[in-house]
């Protein structure tokens, strides 16, 4: 809800001629130094080494997952349209596929087997009483126990389809 509430401010400072604005909005990041994130240092440390990749939620669910150079590049391309401003934008992504298949590509280019464990909300919500940070993944474990597809149409007919091939992506992730 505040994240919500400020767009709306800002959108009003917007319409008002008090600022120009624009929002880039992306899906769960992934990508070289990414860290702290649901697909950051936690999933590609243990897959790089063999070992068992924890997941939230249902890993064959489809997830969208945003590679942070493109998120880097729609940022620069939207505050360089001006037809963009005043709105937010869902910024390219490679297509959306399962966490699971997303797991197995990053495994298969890594050279290892996977072993990926899905995460229940039952787990996360015992382990969350004690880890803040988990309980943070309860509250948005929604979006990894059903589909959640990030559709970039709109932004794509604009400023084009610039969406790394997931393959590439993920090999810059893991090189």
């Amino acid at each position: 809800m505040v994240r919500a509430q400020m767009w709306r401010d800002l959108e009003a400072a917007h319409r008002s001629g008090q600022l120009r604005v624009v929002a880039a909005r992306a899906s769960d990041f992934f990508g070289p130094g990414v860290a702290d994130s649901a697909i950051g240092q936690r999933f590609f440390g243990p897959l790089t080494r063999g070992k068992v990749v924890r997941v939230a939620g249902n890993p064959d669910r489809l997830h969208t997952y945003t590679y942070v150079p493109d998120f880097g590049e729609a940022m620069v391309r939207l505050s360089e349209t001006p037809e963009t401003w005043g709105r937010a934008w869902h910024v390219p992504n490679a297509p959306t596929i399962t966490t699971r298949a997303f797991a197995e590509q990053a495994a298969e280019l890594a050279g290892t087997r996977l072993r990926l464990q899905g995460t229940p909300r039952w787990q996360l919500s015992v382990l969350g009483r004690f880890v803040p940070a988990v309980r943070e993944i309860v509250e948005m474990l929604y979006e990894f126990e059903e589909d959640f597809v990030v559709d970039h149409t709109p932004y794509a007919r604009i400023l084009g389809d610039h969406a790394t091939p997931l393959d590439e992506a993920l090999a810059a992730t893991l090189g």
